[in-house]
């Protein structure tokens, strides 16, 4: 990207800023493409067929998501909606989406959860946007395995350490946190994760939690004690 520059845009970017947001001509609108950082652009035309930008400099440079990709089984729309959502505004890298024992649902939306990404990046001012990769299953997602990737498993037996205690203990690095279906991980799969070195059970308070709030919560925890949340604005 760079200054100068026309954009054509879509027929729902469009419909967005004209009949939406009810942008006059003239009105400046702040861009990004995940790459170049951030950049303002001016409003140059806006019509039935065509509506245009014109790139006009830089706000800021490029910054990089935090290396952390959340593991979540297939739920419900409105629940998986929300989780996209919320990820994305705790700041993730990956979204990916993983068939355990228990999941009920047997297909992801994936433009509409990309859709729901970029909306949620530009809600947030955030200049990048997760990657949301296929759906696996469990199994194949831990035979391929980053051994330089920690995991962190929201274990909602009691079987795990307190997330507090293992957030705190965990090492600087590339992490994932894995969220299971409702109704949970089976023993089986408990058991084939507490023999990964690389994993970690964690534990998440007394209470039952719906799928997408125990993802939303350890994403929260996450980013306080060991994530970006640390630094200053």
């Amino acid at each position: 990207m760079s200054g100068g520059v026309d954009i054509l845009l879509n027929e729902q970017q469009a419909h967005y800023l004209v009949h939406v947001l009810r942008l006059p001509i003239g009105a400046e609108i702040a861009l990004f493409n995940g790459r170049d950082g951030e950049w303002r652009a001016t409003l140059t035309e806006s019509g039935k067929k065509k509506t245009r930008l014109r790139v006009e400099g830089c706000l800021g440079p490029q910054q990089e998501a935090a290396d952390l990709w959340l593991l979540f089984a297939p739920i419900k729309r409105a629940r998986i909606d929300m989780i996209v959502e919320k990820a994305t505004e705790l700041g993730v890298s990956v979204l990916q989406p993983v068939f355990t024992e228990r999941t009920v649902m047997s297909r992801v939306g994936d433009e509409r959860l990309r859709l729901i990404a970029i909306e949620a990046a530009e809600q947030c001012e955030r200049v990048t946007v997760p990657e949301l990769r296929p759906a696996v299953t469990l199994a194949s997602l831990l035979s391929d395995w980053p051994k330089e990737r920690s995991l962190l498993m929201m274990d909602e037996t009691g079987g795990g350490q307190p997330i507090a205690q293992a957030f705190s203990r965990h090492p600087p690095g590339p992490a994932a946190l894995l969220v299971g279906p409702e109704g949970g991980f089976t023993k089986s799969e408990l058991d084939a994760l507490s023999r990964l070195a690389f994993a970690t059970r964690v534990g998440l308070g007394r209470r039952i939690l719906r799928a997408d709030t125990a993802a939303i919560a350890a994403l929260a925890c996450y980013q306080a004690i060991c994530g970006e949340w640390r630094d200053e604005p």
